[in-house]
């Protein structure tokens, strides 16, 4: 995927992410329920690893740090993300450079180590259990 269309893609899914998150914050403020749009919930009636993590970004959003960890720890991931990114975009395209996309392939390196994707992927599975043991 050439830099203009990946920097695109993450400009829109970001945008969803921040639209998402506030149309949750409000649902949540509300009604004290959000849309539960897991498929693999609907399917399975259990949770996704990801399952609650709009929750945990609200909390870490509202400063409870202990009650985002403890709904989905992916949440201060996706808070990150949700923060950083933006930035970094357009500081890659307002000066024309690649930072994010040198950033992206070295990570995905990175990450295709067996060590590294087995560390990952069993932090995911913990993650997942741990979601299922809570019957979130």
């Amino acid at each position: 995927m050439k830099k203009n269309k990946f920097y695109f893609f993450l400009i829109i899914a970001c945008f969803a992410g921040y639209i998402w998150l506030f149309y949750n914050i409000n649902a949540v403020s509300n009604t004290n329920s959000g849309i539960e749009i897991c498929p693999f919930k609907r399917v399975t009636t259990l949770p996704c690893p990801s399952c609650g993590s709009t929750r945990s970004v609200i909390a870490l959003i509202s400063g409870d740090l202990q009650k985002a960890l403890l709904i989905n720890p992916l949440g201060f991931l996706i808070a990150a993300v949700l923060l950083v990114l933006p930035f970094w975009l357009l500081y890659d395209l307002i000066l024309k450079k690649e930072t994010f996309l040198k950033f992206y392939k070295d990570a995905e390196r990175f990450l295709r180590k067996p060590k590294i994707a087995f560390l990952f992927v069993s932090l995911v599975l913990i993650n997942w259990i741990w979601n299922i043991i809570k019957d979130l």
